[in-house]
């Protein structure tokens, strides 16, 4: 009964980040049964535990080719990992009450409100069957579209298995592919020129990456944009620039050989992917420096909130943008479409930005001391792992314990959240209503 009592207690936050910890947990003890390898040998712990928390927090960093290392149950434990971190383990738990028939207190109501970063907690239930519904409707119809693709190339059934492996992948922003046979570690780089592969998988992203919200407002009030809500106007906008944006640096500047189509499909396949799939179809060691830094920068800001991706998130960035140009404006307040941002949600932007640069940075410094690898390449795997992206410059499998564990970490805290797990870990501070005494800083 105490340890019930004290679940009882436990925060919302403390829920999620105990939640995610105990779905990683589970998922390294089934891959590392000898079932789920292929040579049926125990995998090390090690590796068990990265691939877990890479699948969990929809990453797609591997130090094992899923193809060729895992069994075809150990790529089922995989895709259930996946399927689970990009619904969120609250989610998953709420479908299995809504199919059982329980009732859902108050508090789990809570829960699920921070889980999927809902407004309020009213209407939370109707919010998450209608999630569940557009989500696995997705999924599959983007299986369907690969499904032909896929059987060409494989056969009926691994084309299936294939299909739906990848629409799953894509649609929670994981980035793992079976496709280890033409090529460990290959991703898509087989299927750069398929437009159906490329339209498909990128569609899928970006659906997954927009956020449940956002799909509510896109699927209630359709072309009435002018009605939604300011946060998915925002994310709306934000997604368009930044695939807009790069797509014609990289089309530009990067891609420069083959066909205009070739060219257009590369670009616009790579300026999405960042934003939190992982998915490549180029080789990304034969892209310049600015291309790599462009990249960073996409896979640190990452997806919508409430959505399947990872990264600092699109409002989180547009939001700084927003405030910038009120200080060079000398506007008094922040605003976005005649509504002004709270000073709260500036605050906290700053804060997850300055978190997620800091990490990032450190990370990288050390594991390009550890290693002796260029900083570059290990700013770049540090980025991937933070931002739960899965790209990867092909260092991650030679990486030693110590490195690998630093990724473990940057992927857990990206999935779950920074303002997340510091809400968890630090208690609320009680001051009172009381504001201290002004006194003016010169900065800049």
């Amino acid at each position: 009964m105490k340890r019930l009592f004290v679940f009882r207690n436990l925060s919302a936050f403390q829920i999620i980040l105990f939640g995610f910890a105990a779905i990683i947990l589970s998922g390294t003890l089934l891959l590392m049964l000898p079932v789920s390898s292929a040579d049926h040998v125990s995998c090390p712990p090690s590796d068990a535990l990265f691939t877990a928390t890479s699948a969990v927090c929809v990453t797609g960093l591997v130090v094992r080719d899923t193809w060729s290392a895992w069994s075809s149950f150990g790529q089922a434990v995989i895709l259930v990992l996946i399927q689970t971190g990009g619904m969120g383990v609250v989610l998953v738990v709420t479908s299995i009450y809504l199919l059982t028939g329980r009732r859902i207190s108050l508090k789990q109501r809570s829960t699920m409100q921070d889980s999927i970063s809902a407004p309020q907690s009213g209407g939370i239930i109707r919010l998450s069957s209608m999630i569940l519904v557009v989500l696995f409707s997705a999924e599959v119809l983007g299986a369907i579209l690969l499904c032909p693709v896929f059987s060409r190339d494989f056969g009926i059934g691994k084309g299936i298995w294939f299909a739906v492996f990848h629409s799953v992948s894509a649609m929670c922003n994981a980035g793992f592919d079976l496709l280890g046979e033409r090529g460990a570690y290959s991703s898509l780089v087989s299927y750069g020129a398929d437009p159906v592969v490329n339209l498909v998988i990128a569609g899928l992203i970006i659906w997954g990456g927009l956020g449940f919200l956002t799909w509510r407002d896109i699927l209630s009030k359709k072309t009435h944009i002018g009605r939604y809500t300011l946060q998915s106007r925002l994310i709306l906008r934000m997604t368009l620039l930044l695939i807009l944006v790069p797509a014609s640096l990289f089309f530009f500047l990067e891609f420069t050989q083959g066909t205009v189509p070739q060219r257009l499909m590369y670009s616009f396949f790579t300026a999405v992917t960042p934003r939190t799939a992982g998915f490549s179809t180029v080789d990304l060691n034969q892209m310049s420096e600015s291309g790599r830094m462009l990249m960073i920068l996409l896979m640190l800001i990452g997806g919508a909130p409430g959505s399947t991706a990872g990264g600092m998130k699109v409002t989180t960035f547009g939001v700084l943008i927003l405030s910038v140009l009120s200080v060079f404006r000398r506007e008094k307040d922040t605003n976005f479409l005649n509504r002004r941002i709270e000073e709260d949600t500036i605050r906290n932007a700053m804060g997850i930005f300055t978190m997620y640069v800091l990490l990032f940075l450190s990370a990288a410094l050390v594991i390009s001391r550890i290693e002796a690898l260029p900083l570059l390449t290990c700013l770049f795997e540090a980025a991937s792992a933070i931002g739960t992206v899965g790209l990867t410059l092909g260092i991650t499998p030679t990486l030693t314990l110590t490195s690998r564990l630093i990724l473990i970490a940057l992927m857990f805290l990206g999935r779950v959240g920074g303002l997340t797990l510091v809400f968890a870990v630090i208690p609320q501070m009680r001051h009172g209503n009381a504001r201290r005494i002004p006194e003016k800083v010169t900065v800049g």
